[in-house]
Parts: structure tokens; C-alpha cells; sequence
């Protein structure tokens, strides 16, 4: 396996790639991300757990779709979509035991993360974001639950590089775990301007149709309200918001494709 140094305008590729990719089986991706959002939403209602195992289940989730992927974009055909959807599934089943222990080692990294934003605000942002606990206007414009949520994004995104590549690197290298935390830091370092780019361009397109979205659903909600159309209006919201995710998520593959060889 080898380390590849790629120039900070392979993260707009990434993104270019990604979409297209998404598109040639859009369904597929579609369904397969809704899947494990289902599977999330059923673990996160078991009591005392729910918590940890669905921060447990974000490395399997990545690997899927980033197998998805690799399924999608080899070849110049369009391949089939159960084709893509079983790619998915087979790269889970295949690492389930080295999936298990990455999700075991992010949620407790997660919730070290939560715990010492506690240390800012007594836990308020804890209990909201892991337990579900209401969140009201008060609370959030305390100064103390504001810096808690800084503390968090900040102590986040090296956790975030620390996972970014270590799904793919334990299922297509076959790196132990804890390795493939190292390796996808360090990865994530000597390419952070592409990486920088490949999120700056993700987030002008989550604007952009999110704006979209946004309108739409706004006048279906202002002239149904109450009514059938402002369901549809909501319904547009929320799985505009879940497909969007699903692109993001099927540009990965190439971040890591470009990034390691060998």
C-alpha cells in the first residue's frame, strides 16, 4: 500500500465524480442510504444503547457505500442496480468483525468528544445531541452551551480525518483497525488542500440546492397548509436532505482511490 500526494484541485474531481457516479444508479444509492437510515432509526430506539450503536454503524455505512460505489463507476456500462446494492452488502459481511471494532472505537471517541465539551456547559449539548433531550431557545443562546458546541466541531473534524479513509483501508487493504485510523489521519494531512476544496465545493452545492429545495417546499407548505401539499412540501424537505447526503456519501470512494495504491 502507498501513499499517494494528489494537488488540492483532485478534491473538486472528487465531487465531479461522485455526482456523476450517483446518477448513473441514483435509485440504487437512494435506496441503500435509506436502508441504513432505517437500520440507524431502529438501533437508536433500543434502550440504555441506542446511542452508541448508531455512532457504532457510521464506518459500516461508509463502506457500503463507498463499495457501491467502486460497483457503479467500474466499467464504462451502466451496471444494474441490485448489481450495486449487493456490492454494498457484501463488503459488510465480508469485514464485519474489523467494521465492528472501528464502530466501537469512533463512538467512544464520539462521546470523549461530548464528554469534554461537557466541560464547558455541565452536559447541555450532551444530552441534547445523544439523548435526545429537548433543546430550547434558552439554553442554546447560553454562552456556555455555544462554546460546548464549538469544543465539539472542533475536536470532531480530527476525528472525522481519523475515520475518513479507515473503512476502505481495513476492507480493500486489509489494515487492522487501529492501523487504519493512523494511516487515514496521516492520509487526510498531506492531502488536506484537496480535501479542503472537495468540502468547500460540497458545501456551495449543499447551498445551492438546499436553497432550491428550500423554495419549493415553501410555497408547496404556504399554498397547502394544513393540506396534502404541505405534507408533500415537508416530505420534499426531508428527502431532498437525505439524497443530498447520499451523493456526498458516494464521492468518498474517489477521495480514497486517488489517495492510496498498491
Amino acid at each position: 500500500m502507498k501513499l499517494n500526494l494528489v494537488t488540492a484541485r483532485a478534491g473538486t474531481g472528487w465531487v465531479r465524480e461522485g455526482l456523476k457516479t450517483f446518477f448513473r444508479q441514483p435509485l440504487a444509492f437512494t435506496s441503500l442510504f435509506f436502508f441504513f437510515m432505517a437500520v440507524v432509526s431502529i438501533a437508536s430506539q433500543i434502550p440504555l444503547v441506542g446511542g452508541l450503536l448508531t455512532l457504532m454503524l457510521l464506518p459500516t455505512m461508509t463502506l457500503a457505500l463507498m463499495a457501491a460505489t467502486a460497483q457503479a463507476a467500474a466499467g464504462t456500462e451502466k451496471p444494474p442496480a441490485g448489481s450495486v446494492f449487493l456490492a454494498a452488502l457484501r463488503a459488510v459481511r465480508a469485514d464485519a468483525q474489523p467494521l465492528a471494532v472501528l464502530g466501537f472505537i469512533y463512538a467512544l471517541c464520539f462521546v470523549a468528544v461530548l464528554g469534554l465539551s461537557a466541560l464547558a456547559d455541565g452536559g447541555a449539548f450532551t444530552k441534547v445531541y445523544l439523548l435526545g433531550d429537548p433543546l430550547t431557545t434558552e439554553v442554546a443562546e447560553t454562552t456556555a452551551f455555544q462554546v460546548a458546541v464549538w469544543i465539539s466541531m472542533a475536536l470532531y473534524l480530527p476525528l472525522s480525518l481519523a475515520f475518513w479513509h479507515a473503512p476502505a483501508l481495513v476492507h480493500w487493504h486489509q489494515v487492522p483497525p487501529v492501523k487504519s485510523i493512523f494511516f487515514s489521519f496521516v492520509a487526510c494531512l498531506r492531502n488536506m488542500g484537496a480535501l479542503t476544496l472537495f468540502g468547500i465545493v460540497w458545501l456551495g452545492v449543499f447551498i445551492g440546492v438546499g436553497i432550491g429545495i428550500s423554495l419549493v417546499a415553501g410555497l408547496l407548505i404556504a399554498l397547502g397548509s394544513g393540506s396534502a401539499i404541505a405534507v408533500v412540501g415537508n416530505a420534499l424537505m426531508v428527502g431532498g436532505a437525505m439524497v443530498m447526503a447520499a451523493m456526498f456519501f458516494s464521492s468518498l470512494w474517489f477521495s480514497f482511490r486517488d489517495s492510496f495504491s498498491g
